[in-house]
């Protein structure tokens, strides 16, 4: 009985060990499983929850409907075919909207239930953009629905978002690279002279001087990098950046990425966190393109990847379809 106890422990340490070396990771490598820390694990699991719940909040990015110019001095909008900037949800007519020297005014039409920072309206308001220090939401369709004004070089629009929006209600989820701590990077902080800004392209093709406070560089697999950072002197840092993943496994314009402050000159990037922007999941957005310096060669293979919409459920064809 003692040698085959012996030799059953053998062979259960000699598969254990077999079974190591032939474990797989998520992305299909031969290479070892890593053993994460369960901290970070947990902080990062956290993170994705958060990123999460904000997309799908009723006003999230991806309740987004609607993207309007504003071109004339007056424009009726609503539902109906009579309006001069017609809305995809909400009454037929909703109201007016005015611009007055650059100031766009909202006046709510007769006997429609409309809310303007909460507050019921029935007379002329003006609507402040997202370039001011207080902007205005316009709320409409029993709260569901809500209008903002956006400005864009110089150009204002009306943004409309619903929280019954498709790309809300058909939320297909996030897909993420496996989270590794060897992605969260410690950078070295490089500072601009003060008030330096670097011009930023969005989808539009509108540029937009934004405030460059410095740059970040890192090192990967023996290569440093450097990549501008956006933001004001003092407080958290912004990147829009593309890497070798751009259109391979991650959103083909690019990736956002948050940091915190500098702290003695370092900063830490956590590339786990990568995550994309607003345009990836409506076409009504106006995301920020990355610079030409924020162009790297080097495959980011973390933070989320592609995001594709849940498809729309099968409709039975019509009779008249199918003849």
């Amino acid at each position: 009985m003692g040698t085959w106890r012996q030799f059953a422990c053998v062979a259960g340490l000699l598969l254990l060990a077999a079974c190591q070396r032939d474990a797989t990771d998520e992305n299909g490598s031969n290479a070892p499983l890593k053993v994460q820390d369960p901290a970070f694990m947990a902080a990062e699991d956290q993170w994705r929850a958060q990123r999460r719940e904000e997309l799908l909040k009723p006003d999230g990015w991806t309740s987004l409907v609607g993207l309007h110019w504003i071109q004339l001095k007056a424009h009726y909008i609503g539902n109906g075919p009579d309006s001069g900037i017609r809305l995809a949800v909400g009454p037929a007519r909703l109201g007016m909207l005015s611009d007055e020297e650059g100031r766009i005014h909202f006046t709510p039409e007769p006997g429609v239930a409309v809310t303007f920072n909460g507050q019921p309206i029935s007379a002329k308001v003006e609507v402040p953009s997202d370039h001011d220090e207080s902007p205005g939401v316009i709320g409409f369709d029993d709260g569901k629905g809500w209008l903002t004004v956006i400005e864009r070089g110089g150009r204002h629009a009306l943004r409309v978002k619903h929280a019954d929006a498709e790309s809300r209600v058909r939320f297909a989820g996030l897909k993420y690279w496996p989270a590794a701590a060897d992605w969260k990077i410690q950078a070295r902080f490089v500072p601009h002279p003060p008030g330096k800004t670097i011009p930023i392209v969005d989808i539009t093709g509108t540029t937009t001087p934004s405030p460059n406070p410095g740059a970040v560089e890192f090192e990967r697999d023996g290569r440093r990098y450097r990549l501008e950072a956006l933001g004001e002197p003092g407080g958290e840092l912004f990147f829009v950046l593309a890497d070798r993943t751009s259109g391979h496994g991650s959103y083909p314009a690019g990736r956002f990425l948050d940091a915190p402050p500098v702290v003695d000159g370092k900063v830490w990037l956590d590339f786990n966190q990568a995550y994309n922007p607003p345009c990836a999941f409506t076409p009504f957005a106006t995301c920020p393109l990355p610079p030409p310096e924020n162009r790297l060669d080097l495959a980011i293979s973390a933070g989320e990847q592609t995001y594709k919409l849940a498809p729309a459920a099968t409709a039975r064809p019509s009779q008249k379809a199918t003849q």
